[in-house]
Parts: structure tokens; sequence; C-alpha cells
């Protein structure tokens, strides 16, 4: 597909958003304009009447009569008044249009974004993604409430000019058509290099977005290792790159105006010689015709070198809204799964009876079978393959099975596959081969949200959001009240320390918990997940980041969240694995040790030797 043709599909989707939600107002818009336009060319047209039929008899006149003259002056003021009216009205409605239009946009992007994958978030920067919701969408801002309107109106008057000239004067009609036609050759030439580097310009903002966001997160490990010159360094080389973009796009862009606007002085000058020429030897134009026709030629040029100068703001936002609509046109997370998780009540006979309200005890509903299994946390992977890029596998036949109640820790050197494991079990990503059963299901035809809403997760950099301390527990469980807040703080062991801060569980959380320590953010990310109350849970290195003495309390409270679930660990700290049911030890993304403490020591293998200090985890 061409990028002509790609540009001309964003600007279709683009009208369809204002058209789909703007219907009252675009056609009030419209009408502002052309009644707007209309009176600004009707006014330059009527100089001709004036000069001619009321200003040129007045000459000579022993005793002028000025009456006539000042009715004409006074309408066209009159004309001139209307058009200012409607040109505030459009110029007023076209705020609320253009707003209005990129909260939708806006709002769609988002709402897409929360459907996309992880692997979408894991290939893209954060700063990247930042520039769609703010560089782009102000691009297209720019485009439909100046642009645009602009546009429409030139377009208008170039038309109604055009007419007017034909009433005036075939010939220099003409003429003026030969000039237009070189100044728009010119535009176009101009206006093509100038959209080539508008589009390469906003992908460098997202570069120095994206680099500019990574930089300020790391700001600390840059600081530790003095890596300022080099950050530095790559800094400048992707500012480079954008000034360079920049400077192309907006050189062509800027000479535009200057040839446009010599071709229609040039014009100018052309069309008052061959006006007069015509006037003296045929005696078929009248001064005031001539005035008129000049005046309209004026207009004419300038009108046609303004559209040309809207192709390069046109260009700009269609780089934009190329890259907007690219996220919206994401392929959304697959979510075909058909059975949900529902809440349950056990009547006298043990049986489930499915609830309304919430009970602790879930089930799984297969409204295909019209049957309820229950929740119990038994998780088993069968013959598992994965790979995130086709051709390099990461895990490669893992077999292991975790029965409700146990604890299943993962144990091995950076990139060997653990975390990789508990991403297959969210179904963040999914498997090449295998099976996973949950409770005897494959997960596959389990919905994804209901999946994961039986999963608590702790990872080792615990996210906070800006709200309360008790807003980011009840974030486990949106319908959770305080006292369950609270009692999943005091399971977490984070309540002494919350009740130490100036306000308490009302105390505000900014800059994801910049105010708290690592330790305390921690702990309140247990709260949050005990809250939820899972079955199952995956601890991610949660203590891996924080103090020995920070740890025993945080061990503690994940000790508690522990007991009676289904849990897998991924510790580097060999120590918080030791009560684990069974240890996996991965290299390569395939198990090659499987069992207890006390088995894998005995055996000496690779365990042994991580264990005993003769081989580091790396």
């Amino acid at each position: 597909m061409s990028k002509k043709k790609i540009n001309k599909n964003v600007l279709l989707r683009v009208f369809k958003y204002i058209t789909a939600n703007f219907k009252f107002e675009l056609i009030l818009i419209v009408i502002s304009i052309i009644v707007s336009s209309v009176c600004h060319v009707y006014g330059q047209l009527f100089l001709q009447r004036l000069i001619d039929d009321y200003i040129t008899p007045l000459v000579g006149e022993v005793n002028p009569v000025y009456k006539p003259l000042a009715k004409a002056i006074l309408f066209m003021a009159g004309v001139y008044l209307i058009g200012v009216i409607f040109t505030y009205l459009y110029s007023r409605v076209i705020v609320v249009v253009s707003q209005g239009v990129l909260k939708i946009i806006r709002d769609d992007m988002f709402s897409h974004m929360e459907t996309l994958p992880i692997k979408f978030f894991d290939d893209n920067s954060h700063g990247d993604i930042m520039s769609y919701y703010i560089n782009d969408t102000d691009t297209l801002r720019e485009m439909i409430s100046q642009t645009i309107p602009n546009a429409v109106s030139s377009t208008i008057i170039i038309i109604a000019v055009f007419v007017s000239m034909l009433t005036l004067n075939v010939f220099l009609t003409i003429t003026i058509i030969i000039g237009v036609l070189l100044m728009l050759r010119v535009a176009r030439v101009v206006g093509s290099k100038a959209s080539k580097y508008f589009v390469l310009r906003q992908k460098s903002v997202a570069k120095v977005n994206g680099y500019i966001e990574e930089m300020i997160d790391g700001q600390k490990v840059i600081k530790v290792f003095t890596h300022e010159a080099e950050a530095k360094k790559d800094f400048d080389r992707l500012n480079e790159e954008l000034f360079e973009n920049t400077k192309n796009a907006n050189t062509f862009a800027n000479i535009m105006m200057p040839i446009m606007g010599n071709i229609g002085y040039l014009l100018y000058v052309v069309i008052a010689i061959v006006g007069s020429l015509i006037a003296i030897k045929t005696n078929t134009l009248s001064i005031g015709a001539i005035a008129s026709f000049l005046l309209l030629t004026r207009n004419f040029t300038m009108q046609v070198n303004q559209l040309s100068q809207q192709f390069n703001s046109v260009a700009l936002a269609m780089a934009g809204a190329g890259r907007i609509f690219a996220l919206i046109d994401q392929k959304s997370e697959e979510n075909d799964g058909k059975i949900t998780l529902v809440h349950v009540r056990k009547n006298e006979d043990g049986k489930m009876i499915e609830s309304n309200t919430y009970t602790g005890i879930w089930a799984w509903k297969d409204p295909v079978n019209n049957t309820l299994t229950e929740l119990k946390g038994d998780v088993r992977l069968i013959d598992v393959d994965f790979s995130y890029v086709e051709g390099k596998q990461v895990l490669k036949d893992i077999n292991l099975y975790a029965k409700p109640g146990e604890k299943i820790a993962f144990v091995g050197a950076t990139g060997a596959g653990k975390t990789t494991i508990t991403n297959l079990i969210n179904r963040f990503y999914d498997i090449d081969e295998g099976t996973i059963l949950y409770d005897g299901i494959d997960i596959k035809k389990i919905n994804k949200n209901d999946l994961r809403k039986s999963l608590g997760m702790v990872l080792q950099e615990a996210n906070l959001f800006t709200g309360t301390i008790m807003e980011n527990i009840r974030y486990g469980r949106s319908n959770a009240t305080d006292d369950e807040c609270i009692e999943a703080a005091v399971l977490a062991n984070a309540d002494r320390f919350i009740r130490m801060l100036p306000n308490g569980y009302d105390t505000i959380i900014t800059g994801n918990g910049s105010n708290l320590s690592q330790g305390q953010r921690q702990l309140l990310a247990i709260a949050r997940c005990a809250v939820s109350n899972p079955p199952v849970m995956i601890l991610d290195e949660a203590t891996s980041s924080i103090d020995t003495r920070t740890e025993k309390i945080v061990q503690d409270g994940m000790d508690k969240l522990m007991e009676g679930r289904t849990v897998f660990v991924i510790a580097h700290r060999l120590s918080t694995v030791r009560n684990a049911k069974a240890i996996m030890v991965l290299e390569n993304g395939v198990i090659i040790e499987r069992g207890d403490h006390d088995k894998l020591i005995s055996e000496k293998g690779k365990y042994y030797q991580l264990y005993t200090g003769a081989f580091e985890l790396e």
C-alpha cells in the first residue's frame, strides 16, 4: 500500500470520528465558513460597483451628493460584519469539536491499550507509548482546529473568487490560472519533501521521549556507575536525529511561503499590466473592475498559498494520526475462554451453589456443560514448550505439578526460564506445545480475566498507584471493605508501619510509593494480594531487593499469606525455598533437577553447588 493511500485512509478515519460524534456542530461550522467566505469575496467584488457607480460619478461634480456613497459603504461594512460574526462562530465551535474528538480518541486509545497483550508493552518503551497521548494527539488537534477549517475556507474562497473573476474578465482569469498551476506544482514538489520529514520527525520525537523516560527511571543507576557521559552521548545522537528531521521538515515547509508569495506578487504585477493594457486598448475594463480584479487576484493567490501551507500541517498530523491508529489497530489479546470464575456456597449436602455475594469460595463455571468445579489450585504443566521469538526456544519439555496447598520453587540462573513459567500460568503468553491444566481444566478454555483473578502475584518491584494506602490495598479486590483491607494489612505485617504514618491508611502515596521504603512497598503489595484471597500465588523474587532484617518481616507476612494456598516461588536467596514441597532447578529452559531440599542436597548436583556456594547464580 502506498504512503499516499495510507494517508488518505488515515484522513478518512479522522473525519469519521468527527462526523460520528459532532454532526450538528460540523454542519454549523460548514455553514459558517461558507457564509464568512462568501461575504469576504462579495465585499471585494462589490469594490467595482463602489468605484464605478458611487465614486467615479462624484469626480468633477460641483455639488456632489454623498448619501448614496455612504449607503454603499455601510452596505459593504455590513457584509464584512456578517462575515466576521460567522468567522467568530465557527472559531468557537471548532474548539469544542477538536477537543471533543481528541477526548474520544484518547479514550479509545487507552481503552484499547488495556486490551493489548503484555508483549506489546515489552516491545515498546513507556516514553514511546506516552508520545501517542501527547505529541501525536497535539498534531491532530492542530489539524482539526486550524488546518481543516482554514483549508475549507480557502477552498470556498478560491471557488468564489474564480467565479467572480470570470464575471469581470475571462482573459485575465486564464492568466491567473496559469500562474496558480505553477504555484501548485511548486507546492506539490516541496510539500512531498516536507511530508517525508514530518513523518520521520514524529518517530524521532517518540524515540527521544522513550529515552528520556528510561533515563529518568534509571537515574540512580546512571549516577552509581558514573554513566552520565555515555547517557549524554546517546541522547545527543537521538537529539541530533530529531534536530535533522525537524530542520529538514521545517526547511521545506518554510521555503514554500516565500516561493509561493513571490509568485503571487509577480502574478499581481502581470495582472496589473495586462489589465491596464486591456482597459487602454479595448476600453472593456473600467477602473473599478481593474481595482476589484487586482484585489481578487491578491486574495486568490493568498488563498492558494495558504491552502498549500495547510498540506504541511496535514502531513504532520497524518504522521501523528497514523501512529495513533497504528496503536488502535494493534491486535487485542485473545480471550476466547468460556469458563468463568464464580462465587459459590455449599449447602448442607456439600453441593456447590452459585452465589451472588462474596463467600471466599470459588468455582469454575462451564456454561457448555453447566457444571461447577471447585477452585482448589491444582496446577499442572505437561510437555510444555515455549518461545518468545519463533525459532528461539526458551522452555523445553516442562513437566511439573502443584497440588492444592503445595509450595513449588524455581531456582536457576537469570534467563533460565523461571519467570517465563509463571507468565505462562497467567497466560501473559501462550505456550507453543503442551498443556497447562488448572483444576483439571485446560487454561485455554478459561476466560483470561477470571484466570488471573484466581492468581495473586507479588513481584520484585512493587507497583503502587497514586492514591491512599487503603485504595492501594483495595486494588486487589475493588469491593473489599475497610475492615477487610486492614485485616489483609495485619496478615501481611503492614498494619504496624501504616499506623505510624501521619494519616495512617489515608496517607497519600505518590510517585509509585517513593515516600515509602522498598520493604514497606512490598508489604503493601502482599496486603493487596491478601485482600484478593487467591487460591494460587506467584512470588517472583519478592524479597531480593530488600535488606535482611526487612526480609524477615516480609517473609513472615508471605508465610502467613501462603498458608493453605498453592504457591510458585522464584527466589535467588535459597534460604527462602528450603520448606518448598518441590524445588525445580532450571538451566537453559530445561528442568535438570527436581525434589525437596533434603533430596537435592543429598544428590549433590547443581542445587547442592548453589546452596553451598560452590556455584553462584548469575
